[in-house]
């Protein structure tokens, strides 16, 4: 256990850059106009990616319960669309994202918008300057624990980030995750595949995917589970959706961040769907709310 004492931030900061720091103009070739990059939440055949993505920062916000908030806390805000959504169509009075990405900071920090507050911070270290109303985190979760870990230091991890949730909440808060989550596969088994390799190992470097039991085990005695959905086909479409966009623009993509990348990220984006679709991985939504007082 002393190694996760020590090592309890997940993946590092160099890590996470080496993915999500690849470039602005990047991401912005293949990515919705929000610069959204986690699992859309699709309505009809005809949908569009934009509106599938609105429609899932709109959820989130709804199942944090975040409309009209005080004060509202995104663990992962990426380039800060939650944040311009909480501020300018739901009344958020201010809205703090932390991400360790410094190219997703500088992009949402150029909001001329003073509600908003993003910091290149990881959550371990963060200290709240007032208890938060809502706590909404997308797609930052995977990131909470190291392959290297036992299954018991990874809920350890898990369980306190839910600890300090509780502790930055106020009674009666509300927490709203998203995260991908193995799924078919047995979790000892993808160790040594070569997909598995790939995806946690080029493609996203110091992660390893959570289960649904051990998000259960981590939080038990201090949230209260509410809801929670498996929409992993919407991530599966939502991959797809994804490279074929990146797929139409590769010669300017390769012209911002070069052949080797593009072709990187094309294969991780159509291997990842398939691994939704086949049910390989999860990608769960969960609204949590917080117990008045935690048990140990």
């Amino acid at each position: 256990m002393q190694a996760v004492q020590e090592a309890i931030r997940g993946a590092s900061p160099e890590a996470i850059q080496r993915h999500y720091d690849v470039g602005n103009a990047f991401y912005r070739l293949w990515l919705d106009h929000s610069m959204s990059y986690s699992c859309a939440l699709w309505v009809g055949e005809a949908d569009s990616l934009e509106a599938a993505q609105m429609r899932k920062i709109d959820y989130h916000i709804a199942q944090a319960r975040a409309a009209g908030a005080a004060h509202v806390l995104d663990v992962g805000c990426g380039w800060g669309a939650v944040l311009k959504r909480l501020t300018t169509v739901h009344g958020a009075g201010r809205a703090v994202g932390l991400t360790l990405s410094r190219e997703q900071e500088e992009w949402a920090a150029a909001t001329a918008d003073p509600r908003i507050k993003v910091r290149r911070e990881s959550w371990v270290d963060h200290i709240p300057t007032a208890p938060y109303d809502a706590i909404i985190s997308i797609g930052a979760f995977e990131h909470f624990a190291r392959p290297e870990w036992t299954t018991e230091e990874q809920t350890l991890a898990y369980r306190r980030f839910f600890a300090r949730c509780h502790d930055w909440l106020r009674p009666g808060g509300w927490l709203s995750l998203q995260t991908i989550a193995y799924g078919s596969l047995d979790h000892e088994e993808t160790r040594t595949s070569a997909n598995r390799s790939f995806l946690l190992g080029e493609i996203f470097p110091e992660t390893e995917l959570p289960t649904l039991g051990a998000i259960v085990a981590a939080c038990d005695g201090l949230f209260e589970i509410v809801t929670l959905r498996n929409d992993r086909e919407a991530y599966a479409r939502t991959c797809h959706g994804w490279s074929k966009r990146l797929v139409a623009r590769r010669r300017e993509a390769v012209a911002v961040a070069g052949a080797e990348v593009v072709a990187r990220f094309i294969r991780y984006l159509k291997l990842s769907a398939i691994l939704f679709h086949q049910g390989h991985t999860n990608l769960l939504r969960i609204a949590f709310r917080r117990l008045k007082e935690p048990r140990p």
